[in-house]
């Protein structure tokens, strides 16, 4: 599941700053939307928001000037992976929701704690998931329940995510509700491949890269 939803890509804030608003005509997503997924806007703002919790977090995990520019380089496009997380992350909770799964506030406690164990403490597990995942440390409990609600989804579905059927079987379940919600992005970020449940990347003459 980590895989498939969290790759090490990072943009910059100013090139989301940049990016155009969406029109509103011919089906598209809303005036200011990242993208529209179902009922759900998520705003540029609230996007441009998310990647500026990860700066903000890398830079404090990295003081010297000369890393962070060396993160910084490794790591590009993190405002469409971060959208892409974003968008699956609903798209995952209507499965679910579909599936009758639920999520406690218990289990996502209980999960937080026995990760820190394994990582060696809090500081370890926020760093780790930082690093890997591009999550700033307020957005990790929310991360974790994501995770959750997939390996419930996955049991719900007896779907064995070791196995490729097993993983047909739960990615299938994504597509529907990907359909469903009828997915749209600013052509800035791409489009929503329902099929592949990802963003795929666009060309378009009338957009220039930030």
């Amino acid at each position: 599941m980590h895989r498939r939803r969290r790759t090490a890509l990072l943009l910059t804030a100013a090139a989301v700053t940049a990016a155009p608003l969406l029109t509103a005509c011919g089906g598209e997503a809303r005036p200011g939307a990242a993208a529209v997924v179902g009922d759900d806007r998520i705003t540029v703002a609230q996007l441009e928001n998310r990647v500026n919790e990860v700066r903000s977090a890398q830079r404090a995990a990295v003081p010297d000037e000369r890393q962070y520019e060396q993160v910084i380089a490794k790591t590009g496009g993190l405002a469409r992976n971060t959208l892409h997380t974003m968008v699956l992350d609903r798209v995952l909770h209507r499965a679910a929701k579909d599936a009758g799964v639920t999520v406690t506030r218990k289990e996502i406690q209980t999960t937080r704690g026995q990760m820190e164990k394994q990582a060696g403490g809090r500081e370890a597990l926020e760093t780790g998931w930082l690093q890997q995942y591009n999550v700033a440390p307020r957005h990790l409990e929310a991360s974790i329940r994501t995770e959750i609600e997939a390996r419930k989804l996955a049991a719900e579905l007896g779907a064995d995510m070791n196995s490729p059927a097993g993983q047909e079987a739960f990615w299938k379940a994504l597509s529907t509700s990907s359909r469903a919600l009828d997915v749209k992005l600013n052509p800035r970020y791409g489009a929503w491949d329902a099929a592949k449940n990802k963003r795929t990347d666009v060309k378009l003459p009338w957009l220039r890269e930030a």
